[in-house]
């Protein structure tokens, strides 16, 4: 079992910043990639940002420039740092895991979502 749990979110004046955490427990070691989710209301669930265990990352192209994605092995941890924060980043930020057990069975973990709001 691998557990997630989100903090860092609040409410920020838009070009604020933020930096949300998200720290694994349980069976840590089967983690392979994790990344950030968010969802806003009434819009579909999407990638903010990834990274893998040995740092390569990808973003969405709306945080790009803005946001960064990185990750504390030791310490089981990721992090989204997020810049120049804008009212449409207004959303529940969700902490995901990439969770590889043999190469045939694979699974996901979820945070319980932490929320930003960006006020104008």
């Amino acid at each position: 079992q691998v557990q997630l749990v989100e903090s860092g979110g609040g409410l920020v004046q838009a070009g604020g910043s933020l930096r949300l955490s998200c720290a694994a427990s349980g069976s840590t070691s089967y983690i392979n990639a994790m990344g950030w989710y968010r969802q806003a209301p009434g819009k579909q669930r999407e990638l903010v940002a990834a990274i893998t265990t040995g740092g390569t990352t990808n973003y969405a192209d709306s945080v790009k420039g803005r946001c960064t994605i990185s990750r504390d092995n030791a310490k089981n941890t990721v992090y989204l740092q997020m810049n120049s924060l804008k009212p449409e980043d207004t959303a529940v930020y969700y902490c995901n895991a990439d969770i590889a057990i043999t190469v045939f069975k694979r699974l996901d973990a979820w945070g319980q979502g932490t929320l930003v709001t960006v006020s104008s």
